[in-house]
């Protein structure tokens, strides 16, 4: 018991601090992994939202050497596009060629086969409008009955419509331009069917070779004339535009369609002629101006049809024209 008055007293002191400051290093690292999150997933979007022609001219960008993305083009000094090909197509792979280096092609017109071309197609028009012609004279009663005195025919100059005279069905009234009803129902019906084409309309009048008997000094001449003129009142009436008449004469009897018998009706006719393109221009070209050469100094004069004649200058015109064709 004496031993246990020897021994050592140990007394443990624990000093009680507070915890130590960690500092903000982990803040920074976080803002960090936030950073590198954001630019992913932007980058993410980037590439989801490009075209993949664009993705193509941006990997040529960055696999495009220093030397020749400092300089552009696919050679140095070739071009002042970096990227290969240029301009805002990013798909192009060639790079630009620069002007002058290749000649452009030149292009080479064979004129004689597109004006063959262009007949060619007016011909098949003017077929299927002959064709549709028939078809309505077939299917309308009122033609029907006429069909005999309904001549139509392809010519040089276009589709040829003839109206003829029958002994005893004649188109106008004896010796006169006015026209039958029957004749102004057919007239109408081809005005409607005439608008389909673009093709512009010439009317020529014909008579036999009757002569007309008058003292003051009226002929076949007028009285074709005036029937033909007379039909192309009709035919607007019938609804065809009057911008399509090119052409009104009269012929007397100087183009006979029964050349064995002069006398014969069916001399008696109107012809509608729906003109080619080749017959318009000849038709225009002989309503060109006249140049006529004037004295030194003097401006020149130009000669031309006035834009609206007198009805008695017109007709006087178309005899002395008729006349010198005799």
């Amino acid at each position: 018991m004496a031993d246990e008055g020897l021994r050592p007293i140990i007394v443990k002191r624990i000093k009680k601090t507070a915890a130590g400051h960690h500092g903000g290093a982990w803040k920074i690292a976080y803002a960090d992994f936030v950073t590198a999150m954001m630019a992913f997933f932007l980058l993410m979007w980037l590439l989801g939202s490009t075209t993949k022609g664009d993705l193509n001219g941006i990997s040529d960008f960055f696999k495009t050497p220093l030397k020749v993305a400092m300089s552009g083009g696919s050679g140095s000094g070739d071009s002042a596009s970096v990227i290969q090909g240029g301009g805002k197509d990013l798909t192009a792979r060639d790079g630009q060629v620069k002007k002058g280096d290749t000649p452009a092609p030149k292009k080479t017109y064979d004129l004689k086969a597109a004006k063959a071309a262009l007949e060619k197609e007016e011909g098949i028009r003017l077929q299927q409008l002959k064709a549709k012609i028939e078809a309505t004279i077939e299917a309308n009663p009122l033609l029907k009955k006429y069909k005999k005195q309904l001549l139509l025919d392809i010519t040089s100059e276009g589709l040829r419509i003839q109206i003829v005279d029958e002994q005893n069905r004649p188109m106008f009234a004896l010796a006169k331009a006015d026209l039958q009803p029957y004749t102004r129902e057919i007239l109408h019906v081809i005005g409607i069917t005439l608008n389909e084409v673009p093709n512009r309309i010439g009317l020529s009048g014909h008579t036999d070779s009757t002569p007309y008997l008058s003292d003051v000094g009226y002929s076949n001449w007028e009285l074709s004339t005036e029937r033909a003129n007379a039909s192309r009142r009709e035919l607007i009436i019938g609804g065809m535009s009057e911008n399509k008449i090119l052409r009104v004469v009269g012929l007397a009897s100087a183009a006979h369609l029964d050349r064995q018998d002069p006398f014969n009706p069916i001399n008696r006719r109107i012809s509608i002629i729906v003109m080619n393109k080749k017959t318009e221009e000849s038709v225009m070209r002989d309503n060109a101006t006249l140049q006529v050469p004037e004295p030194a100094g003097a401006a020149p004069a130009v000669l031309a049809p006035p834009a609206e004649a007198a009805p008695a200058a017109v007709a006087a015109a178309v005899v002395a024209t008729a006349k010198a064709a005799r």
